[in-house]
């Protein structure tokens, strides 16, 4: 494929272009020039766009594909074309399906299916077989069968023992390990956010500490672990090895911004609906806001925008989690917890900024989380591989349909002040 981008503004930190307006020769895949006013030859196809701006590959590290077992939800087919239409080349893969992916043939199973996707597709193999908590799977054998972190995804390591042997097991490949915090005995039944919320609603909370003793936790175990281990070579920063997804409360940013402080090997996400939502907005009992962890308080939400601020935040992640009619069209409490964000997450975001800039929410999506995942780091540059994400931050965008199989989305209908134009990636060229 030959494509010219014309006037695109370059959002790209490491690139030599940032923040010029610059057209972007791309040709078999590879940037060929960057200049202006470059001259198109036959047969390029040429793309214009108001406002065009244009960033290294969106990365999202918490996707669940449905994919296999409960592919009605979704399939790898309908998540990648979600996810292309959000901006995303690349999606990491939590490991919850029926199998679950512990073992290397339903890995392979998902690589495969993975192939011709319009977007990569990195998979996170389970810790324990099943998922379920107790006997630990070959990680060695699925690292090498290409398993990029290894999680029990949606269900949190409530054993320690098993936390700190996953570590140390870990350390000779230099894996990653990423745990969503939740001690699940204090959030047994929970529905929402513990609090005057919770109280008025008449539901059980979900208590804040249920987060915050859990990172407590996976500190200790991690100090215990790498007490002799450097936080740095002699490139810089060594990669994280616990990254704590999702997280959700003021306590954790604080929790995690003074463990990077003390030089931890750590990183940490959090979903785009956290950025947008508190606690109040379950008054009208709508299920489609029905997450985990839960919408906190107005002054949690203000805390986790002043960690992705000061970098204690490094991921911005749609967590992406589909449920179909049946699992949501009924009462609160017995509504499954999820958010489809794939094709949302990002445009949110830059709609709301709150004081943050373009440059530190793509960094977010981009430079960060390929580090966290040892992805191969890319730049805008001539003969650098074109995985280009293409958007307009400041243009309307009305969301009305959708790629994803299932609708569990408060935002239809919902006009953004941001959207997507389409991705650059293997190749190809993919409208948003």
């Amino acid at each position: 494929m030959q494509l010219l981008i014309r006037s695109a503004r370059i959002v790209d930190a490491a690139s030599p272009f940032h923040g010029q307006l610059r057209d972007i020769q791309i040709e078999n895949g590879l940037i060929r020039q960057i200049g202006e006013n470059l001259e198109a030859q036959d047969g390029v196809r040429v793309l214009e766009a108001d406002n065009l701006h244009v960033s290294t590959g969106w990365v999202d590290l918490r996707v669940l594909a449905q994919d296999p077992g409960f592919e009605h939800k979704e399939d790898l087919t309908s998540v990648c074309r979600a996810a292309a239409a959000g901006g995303f080349t690349d999606i990491a893969l939590l490991p919850n399906t029926q199998p679950a992916i512990d073992s290397k043939g339903t890995l392979g199973y998902v690589r495969r299916m993975a192939e011709g996707q319009p977007v990569s597709v990195h998979v996170i193999a389970a810790i324990t077989k099943k998922a379920a908590g107790e006997d630990f799977t070959d990680m060695l054998d699925l690292h090498h069968a290409g398993a990029v972190a290894f999680s029990d995804g949606h269900h949190p390591l409530q054993n320690p023992d098993l936390l700190l042997k996953t570590l140390q097991y870990l350390q000779p490949i230099d894996g990653l390990l990423m745990n969503r915090p939740e001690e699940t005995m204090l959030t047994r039944f929970g529905q929402m956010h513990e609090g005057i919320q919770s109280t008025l609603l008449g539901l059980k909370g979900i208590p804040a500490l249920a987060e915050e003793l859990m990172i407590e936790r996976d500190l200790r175990l991690l100090d215990y672990v790498m007490a002799t281990e450097p936080a740095t070579d002699e490139a810089g920063s060594l990669p994280p090895v616990l990254h704590f997804s999702t997280i959700s409360t003021a306590r954790s940013v604080e929790l995690i911004r003074q463990a990077k402080a003390q030089g931890a090997r750590i990183s940490c996400d959090v979903a785009a609906h956290q950025l947008l939502f508190d606690d109040s907005a379950l008054a009208g009992f709508d299920t489609n806001l029905k997450v985990n962890p839960p919408f906190r308080p107005a002054d949690d939400v203000a805390a986790l925008w002043a960690g992705l601020a000061d970098g204690t935040i490094d991921a911005i992640v749609s967590d992406h989690t589909p449920q179909d009619a049946e699992s949501k069209n009924l009462e609160f409490d017995q509504a499954d917890f999820g958010i489809i964000g794939l094709e949302t997450a990002v445009v949110s975001v830059l709609s709301q900024k709150r004081g943050l800039s373009i440059e530190q929410i793509i960094d977010k999506l981009t430079t960060r989380p390929r580090q966290i995942l040892r992805l191969q780091p890319l730049r805008i540059d001539e003969g650098q591989p074109a995985s280009l994400t293409l958007f307009d931050p400041s243009g309307a965008w009305t969301y009305d349909q959708t790629h994803s199989k299932s609708r569990n989305s408060p935002f239809f209908g919902h006009t953004f002040a941001s959207r997507v134009v389409g991705i650059v990636h293997q190749g190809l060229f993919t409208k948003a």
